[in-house]
């Protein structure tokens, strides 16, 4: 797992400059509990910096997916959420009724991946995956 900071500290490795918006975004990003979207992020950070432009968070946002530090996940909301890749490979279950989301662990969809791979020779990257369905509540509802 990765400590407090350590996005920012992977990006200093590599050369890139850690302006103060860009450390207000890593930090809101490192201390949310859930996964966050980017319109979340830059309502933190224009709270304390007043100029900075959403633009600034959706390029910093691209920067850290591209360099594989953070995971980007479309729960079926209209817009993506972002999750420190540090954090672990987890998926989820989002219920299309109620908008429950249950983590699901990686090692569920090995045998999925192992399938692809041996019957389609094709390799899945399955870092960070939402299944769309519904839960066991909204289910009973329906029945």
């Amino acid at each position: 797992m990765n400590q407090p900071g350590d996005i920012a500290r992977k990006l200093r490795e590599q050369g890139y400059r850690l302006t103060p918006q860009r450390l207000m975004i890593l930090s809101a990003i490192e201390s949310s509990d859930a996964h966050i979207s980017a319109e979340e992020i830059y309502a933190q950070v224009v709270a304390k910096y007043p100029h900075v432009n959403i633009s600034t968070v959706y390029r910093t946002l691209e920067l850290l997916k591209r360099l594989g530090l953070v995971t980007e996940t479309d729960f079926g909301e209209g817009r993506v959420r972002y999750h420190p890749a540090g954090k672990g490979h987890h998926h989820h279950l989002v219920c299309q009724d109620c908008g429950a989301i249950i983590d699901l662990d990686e090692s569920v969809l090995t045998p999925v991946k192992d399938v692809l791979l041996r019957e389609y020779k094709f390799s899945a990257d399955l870092r960070h995956l939402a299944i769309f369905g519904r839960c066991v509540k909204c289910r009973a509802k329906k029945a």
